[in-house]
C-alpha cells in the first residue's frame, strides 16, 4: 500500500477550486483540413475551439507556456496527475509506493499502454522521458536535483531523491510543465528546444500543424484508458470525437464573433466586453473560471530592475485596482488579494505583506527612484495583444509609471515571439503572464532560484524557505512558512502579484462535457450533430 508523506494531509484542506462545464515537432500538414467554418462529417465528430496563441513547441517539458501545455495534454501524459480535489492520482502508473524514509518511490507501470506508433510503453521510455523533463523543466530544479530514475524490471521504475521530500510527487503531477512521457528514442534525440515529434499515449494523436491556423488532433483509436471515474484530469478518459482542430485565433472579438456565428464550437478567453452579448445570444454559454494571479514580471537579471529600490518602487507606484480593472473590465472578474494562495485554501493561505500590497505611494516610489539613481532610463515592457488583459495591464502600468518621471516604452508582439524575447535577459526590463493558483509553493516558478524561470530570481531566503517547506512535518510548520515565505515575497519582489482573475471560456449547448481544470479537458467530450 502507498505510504503517503504527512505534508500530503494538508492537500485534504485545501478547497475544490471552480470546476464547471457546458450540458513529430514536423509541422506535418494533413490533407483536406477544412476551414473552421466547414464541417466533413454531419455526424459531429468534429470540435472546433478557437484559443488566444500559436505555440512555438508542442513539447511540454520545455517551456511553462499555456499555449503548449493546454493542446499538449491531449497527446502526452505523465506517471502521475492531479484529480478534482488536486491529489495525486496514478496515471501512467498503475500504481506507486514511498519508502519509509521518504527518498524512494517506486512506480508500477501499467502494461499493454501504447505510444501513438505503435510501440508499447516500458521502463527505458519513462526513464528517458523522467531524464529528459528533469534536464529541461525549470520547476524540477530544487525537488529533483540530484535524483536518479533506475529500472527494475520492463514495468518497475524507482525514483531516488537526494533528499526526501513531501512535495516531489505534486511536482511530477503539475500541469504547468508536463512530466510527458513519449519514445525513448524521441526523448533522447531532443534539444534544448523540445522534441521533433509529438508521439505521446493520449487519447488524440498530433495529426498537423498548419502554420499560424491551426493544430490537428485525431481519436487515437488504441488508447487505453484508466479503468477509474473521470476527475480532474485523472481517472478515465475518451475521445468521443474524431478530430479536433486547436484554431489560432489571437484577435479576441474574432473568437467572440466565431462562437456566436457557429464557426467555433469553444472560444477560450472571449473579451471581458463580449460576455453580455454571448450571454443573449440563443445556444451559447459563458464559462467563467477563476485562474490564478496577474503578475507582472521584473528582469532581475540585467538592467534597473536588479535593484531591489526600483522594483520597490514599481509596486509603490502602481494602483493596482485601476490596473486590475483596465485588464478585466468588470468587478466580476477580479479581486485584490495580496495572497499567493486564494482564502478557500485555508491550509495555506496568507495575506502576509497586505501592507505594501496596494499601498499607492507616489511619494515614497519617488523616494525610492531617486535613492536607487534612476536617471531616465527606458523601461521596456513586452506585452501581447494576443492575451488583452495583459496587453491592457501593461497600457496602465505604463501610464501610471510615466506619472513618477518614468520612461516606459511597450514592445508588442506575439505571444510566441514573446516567449522566445523573455528567455533574453538583454530584450526587457518587464512583461506580463498569469499564473494558475498552485497547491504547493514550488508550483511558481517565479519564486525558485534554481528554477532560472525567466526574471532569473536570485533570493537565497526565498530558495531555503523553499527547502523547509518541502520537508516541514506538519501543517502548522508549513503555514508558518508560507507565511514567512510570502513576507519575504514582498519584500523581494521577484514579481508583483496584481491581483487574482478569472478568465471567461464560452461554448456552443451542442458541447456536452467540456470542463476546465488547469486547462479545456478535452477528452469526454462530445458534440451534437
Amino acid at each position: 500500500m502507498r505510504k503517503k508523506p504527512i505534508y500530503f494531509l494538508l492537500f485534504m484542506l485545501v478547497i475544490v477550486m471552480a470546476l464547471s462545464g457546458c450540458s513529430g515537432k514536423s509541422a506535418t500538414k494533413s490533407s483536406n483540413v477544412p476551414a473552421s467554418n466547414e464541417t466533413s462529417e454531419k455526424s459531429g465528430g468534429i470540435l472546433k475551439i478557437a484559443t488566444q496563441a500559436q505555440p512555438d513547441t508542442l513539447d511540454p517539458t520545455v517551456t511553462t507556456a499555456e499555449a503548449t501545455a493546454q493542446p499538449a495534454r491531449l497527446v502526452f501524459e505523465s506517471l502521475v496527475t492531479l484529480d478534482k480535489n488536486y491529489k495525486v492520482a496514478p496515471q501512467l502508473a498503475e500504481s506507486y509506493e514511498t519508502s519509509s524514509d521518504g527518498r524512494t518511490v517506486t512506480f508500477k507501470l501499467r502494461k499493454g499502454v501504447k505510444f501513438h506508433n505503435g510501440k508499447e510503453m516500458k521502463a527505458d521510455d519513462v526513464i528517458a522521458s523522467m531524464q529528459k523533463w528533469e534536464k529541461n523543466a525549470s520547476l524540477t530544479k530544487s525537488i529533483m536535483d540530484g535524483a536518479k530514475w533506475e529500472k527494475k524490471d520492463d514495468y518497475t521504475v524507482k525514483l531516488v531523491l537526494k533528499k526526501p521530500s513531501s512535495v516531489a510527487m505534486t511536482i511530477l503531477a503539475d500541469q504547468t510543465q508536463l512530466a510527458a512521457v513519449m519514445p525513448k528514442e524521441i526523448a533522447e534525440s531532443a534539444g534544448p528546444t523540445g522534441a521533433k515529434k509529438y508521439v505521446g499515449t493520449g487519447p488524440f494523436k498530433f495529426s498537423g500543424w498548419k502554420k499560424d491556423q491551426y493544430l490537428h488532433f485525431t481519436k487515437f483509436k488504441a488508447y487505453q484508458p484508466v479503468n477509474k471515474p473521470a476527475s480532474g484530469v485523472a481517472g478515465k478518459k475518451e475521445a468521443k470525437v474524431k478530430d479536433i482542430y486547436w484554431y489560432f485565433a489571437p484577435d479576441p472579438s474574432t473568437r467572440s464573433a466565431g462562437l456566436i456565428s457557429g464557426q467555433y464550437d469553444i472560444a477560450l478567453s472571449v473579451p471581458y466586453d463580449a460576455v453580455k452579448q454571448i450571454e443573449s445570444t440563443p445556444g451559447k454559454k459563458i464559462q467563467p473560471y477563476t485562474y490564478g494571479m496577474e503578475i507582472l514580471v521584473f528582469n532581475k537579471k540585467q538592467g534597473l530592475f536588479k535593484n531591489v529600490k526600483d522594483r520597490q518602487a514599481v509596486n509603490d507606484a502602481l494602483d493596482k485596482k485601476v490596473v486590475l480593472q483596465s485588464a478585466f473590465t468588470d468587478k466580476r472578474f477580479y479581486k485584490l488579494e495580496p495572497g499567493l494562495f486564494r482564502p478557500e485554501q485555508k491550509a495555506l493561505y496568507s495575506d502576509a505583506g497586505k501592507e505594501v500590497y496596494n499601498s499607492k505611494n507616489l511619494y515614497k516610489s519617488k523616494q525610492l527612484l531617486q535613492a536607487s539613481g534612476y536617471k531616465g532610463e527606458t523601461i521596456k515592457i513586452l506585452t501581447s495583444r494576443d492575451y488583452p488583459h495583459h496587453y491592457n495591464a501593461a497600457i496602465a502600468t505604463q501610464q501610471q509609471l510615466e506619472k513618477i518621471g518614468m520612461k516606459v516604452k511597450l514592445d508588442v508582439y506575439d505571444w510566441a515571439t514573446l516567449l522566445e524575447h523573455r528567455e533574453n535577459p538583454g530584450d526587457y526590463d518587464i512583461f506580463f503572464t498569469g499564473w494558475d493558483t498552485g497547491i504547493v509553493p514550488h508550483q511558481y516558478g517565479f519564486l525558485d532560484s534554481r528554477a532560472n524561470w525567466p526574471g532569473w530570481t536570485n533570493d537565497p531566503k526565498i530558495d531555503q524557505l523553499l527547502d523547509q517547506i518541502s520537508s516541514a512535518k506538519t501543517q502548522d510548520e508549513t503555514k508558518a512558512l508560507i507565511r514567512e515565505l510570502q513576507q519575504e515575497f514582498w519584500q523581494y519582489l521577484p514579481v508583483i502579484n496584481l491581483g487574482t482573475y478569472k478568465n471567461v471560456n464560452a461554448c456552443s449547448d451542442k458541447v456536452k462535457g467540456f470542463k476546465w481544470f488547469i486547462g479545456p479537458v478535452l477528452w469526454n467530450v462530445s458534440i451534437e450533430s
